[in-house]
């Protein structure tokens, strides 16, 4: 059964547009646990726009179900992870001025790197997962790496979906496959929304776990976040 993680950084980025606390980042994690959120995730930047690093602190008490932290293993997002001790967390190459995640890591490039960042995190006990694009090339130096999962980058398949859905699933099925034959778990994320979900995980059925924020996040907008996430579940199970 695929997990639904519901990031919530599109939460914080409200809160600090007026600043104060409203909405509350730690009230809204803990009534998405309490519809049916299987996990949270968050991705602190340096500059702090939406998730800030101590809104990790604070949540990491708080939460019963799953905590990933995303986000690039500079040397205070390594020193944050290793204090909260999340259940996982996940590399993202993201440059400071970048406004959200676009590709995965050239994990060839940087498998020493990688290697070493993923040996401290998983000495604490924490499961590493990598951001990669959807080829096999990313996938087999992730395992290399020591990855426990590799996260496949999905905003290109949700790009191309509306086209032409076969041909856009096409490369994270052979990636997908690649992962499972490696042992790696599997994980998805970015552009996943109820358009194109029960898709992606009906062809790639192994899929752990899902991270979903932009999207889930605007259909609450009408839809109410306790319906919203109850959708977002049964398209996991159709």
């Amino acid at each position: 059964m695929t997990k639904l993680s519901v990031n919530i950084n599109k939460v914080a980025t409200l809160r600090n547009a007026r600043g104060g606390n409203n909405p509350d980042v730690l009230r809204v994690a803990l009534d998405c646990e309490r519809f049916g959120a299987q996990g949270i995730t968050v991705h602190p930047r340096p500059d702090e726009r939406h998730i800030r690093y101590d809104d990790v602190r604070q949540l990491r008490p708080l939460l019963s179900t799953e905590f990933n932290i995303e986000g690039n293993p500079i040397s205070g997002f390594i020193d944050l992870v290793l204090e909260s001790v999340p259940t996982q967390v996940t590399l993202v190459p993201d440059g400071h001025d970048q406004i959200t995640s676009n590709h995965g890591w050239d994990t060839r490039r940087h498998v020493r790197f990688l290697t070493d960042v993923t040996r401290r995190f998983q000495e604490a006990g924490i499961r590493v997962s990598i951001f990669v694009d959807p080829t096999e090339e990313a996938v087999r130096y992730a395992a290399e790496a020591g990855a426990d999962r590799v996260e496949l980058y999905t905003e290109p398949y949700a790009a191309g979906y509306a086209s032409s859905p076969e041909q856009a699933i096409a490369p994270y099925v052979r990636a997908a496959t690649l992962a499972r034959d490696l042992g790696l778990g599997l994980n998805a994320g970015h552009d996943l929304s109820l358009a194109n979900l029960a898709y992606y995980v009906g062809r790639i059925p192994w899929t752990d776990e899902v991270s979903i924020g932009h999207a889930l996040i605007c259909d609450a907008l009408y839809f109410g976040l306790e319906e919203t996430i109850r959708r977002y579940r049964e398209q996991l199970h159709s």
